[in-house]
């Protein structure tokens, strides 16, 4: 059996998948996110270490001489600063990190033919304006470090004590050329960044090291079971859902994402999405990144006082549109469409006559709203009226999966996978071994647009960004 590893924002999984494609075993432990200044999210690496040993320790139990591979995933974008042997020498800058607004012209100073290789938007977060926004204000230990490396690239450093990193999160980083397939050298010289600061690229299947035996006591594990590369969270729930090219999906977690497969790169010209490499050889995908779904729902949520079932029933017993209620859910910025760190929460249109009910389904209409944004943005890549399949955490809720099908205009179909990412983090162990691991079938949309009209509420809402966008520059 192979054991998948997947390094969320705010939880790990482990996940134990036989041969047969069965998912055995899975656990999840949490960690904390930390806001030291407004605008800031770290996290300590070593709260992931812990997270991880009691993770793989409870779904592991007695099977460690059965596990064959360990396949890896993890959060996108973020750096973790570390000396030789992994030590982190500073907080983790996580994706949802909105210092580094500053650090941003460096990369609008690239020249065009600079930034269309990178294939991607200049947006606070990423790997390049966080090392920047160090190299400026953490000198002496951006000087003493050996390694930046993304989440899960810091994770398999610690468990083999080499260090890697692999096309589908170097391709996140605003520091990888999408045509040549490598580290995109001359931006990271004309961004006056250390090039031997970034680890070797291997194929995300290729084998990475084994597993040493410190790491294997901390995990109760036998030493020398071999770590695959791993892949960004989301190409590893691409293909541990099954997606096959030309086919879409939505996720919605912390923040949201809408994905299609791709068998060749195609450049947004306008640089509004991104474009990353799969975690298989010859594919790529396009995506509408927004940061704040469940990110803004939580806080809704809990700002009112309610349980999750309690959300959704009180919502329903508002009516579509709220009677004119609009929420923007830009608590920490946005990037698909709009590409404003500056962007910031907003409820307006608010009368006497709303109630706890009117904002809770405001929050969810607006969050579809942006989903519906990015997926515009998308544009042709994504054949018109195909469906999208659902996955993550955030995607349950029957009268949530009817305002998404019913704003989106799309039918939607449950994934039948559960935790996708740590799914194709294992299959990424098996495939290091060239066993390849079936994908359970597809299956028919079960949730399909009803015809209820949100459209009058998605032009407010887009009205509404577009007017205060200075208001949100002046703050």
């Amino acid at each position: 059996m192979f054991l998948g590893i997947d390094l969320g924002t705010g939880s790990c999984k482990a996940l134990l998948l036989k041969s047969d494609g069965t998912i055995l075993a899975e656990a999840s432990e949490a960690y904390s996110v930390q806001a030291p200044r407004p605008g800031w999210a770290e996290s300590d690496p070593l709260d992931w270490w812990q997270a991880v040993g009691r993770a793989v320790r409870a779904v592991v139990n007695r099977r460690a001489a059965e596990i064959r591979a360990i396949g890896l995933s993890g959060q996108m974008h973020g750096v973790v600063l570390a000396d030789a042997r992994g030590t982190p020498l500073y907080p983790t800058i996580l994706w949802a990190d909105g210092r580094a607004v500053a650090e941003l012209e460096a990369l609008h100073k690239l020249s065009p033919a600079q930034r269309q290789r990178l294939a991607n938007p200049p947006v606070v977060g990423m790997a390049a304006p966080s090392l920047l926004w160090l190299k400026r204000h953490q000198p002496k230990l951006y000087q003493a470090a050996r390694w930046a490396l993304q989440p899960k690239d810091w994770l398999r450093l610690r468990l083999t004590k080499e260090a890697a990193s692999e096309p589908s999160d170097a391709s996140g980083t605003l520091l990888y050329d999408l045509q040549a397939d490598s580290w995109a050298w001359d931006v990271i010289e004309a961004l006056e960044l250390h090039p031997g600061l970034l680890p070797p690229l291997i194929p995300s299947s290729q084998i990475a090291g084994t597993l040493h035996q410190e790491a294997a006591r901390h995990l109760g594990l036998l030493e020398g079971i071999p770590v695959a590369a791993g892949a960004a969270d989301t190409a590893a729930a691409l293909l541990g859902s099954g997606l096959q090219v030309g086919e879409a999906q939505l996720t919605v977690g912390t923040g949201a994402q809408i994905t299609v497969l791709l068998a060749e790169p195609k450049v947004d010209p306008t640089l509004r999405t991104h474009l990353y490499r799969a975690a298989l050889p010859g594919q790529w995908y396009a995506m509408a990144a927004m940061q704040n779904a469940g990110l803004a729902l939580e806080w809704v949520r809990a700002l009112l006082g309610l349980s999750w079932e309690q959300a959704y029933q009180e919502a329903q017993t508002a009516p579509a549109g709220c009677e004119g209620l609009v929420f923007l859910p830009y608590l920490t910025g946005e990037r698909t469409p709009h590409l404003d760190p500056l962007a910031r929460g907003v409820w307006a249109g608010l009368g006497r006559h709303h109630q706890r009910s009117h904002l809770m389904r405001a929050a969810l209409e607006g969050v579809a709203f942006s989903l519906r944004e990015g997926l515009e943005a998308l544009g042709e890549v994504i054949p018109p009226h195909a469906p999208l399949r659902m996955a993550g955490g955030g995607t349950a809720h029957p009268f949530w999966q009817q305002m998404l099908a019913d704003v989106l205009e799309r039918p939607l179909i449950v994934n039948p996978v559960r935790s996708a990412s740590a799914r194709g983090a294992a299959m990424l162990g098996a495939l290091a071994l060239q066993i390849p691991i079936q994908n359970p079938s597809p299956l028919p949309a079960n949730t399909l647009p009803s015809g209820a009209d949100y459209r009058a509420g998605y032009l407010r809402f887009k009205k509404l960004y577009n007017r205060l966008t200075d208001w949100f520059k002046a703050r």
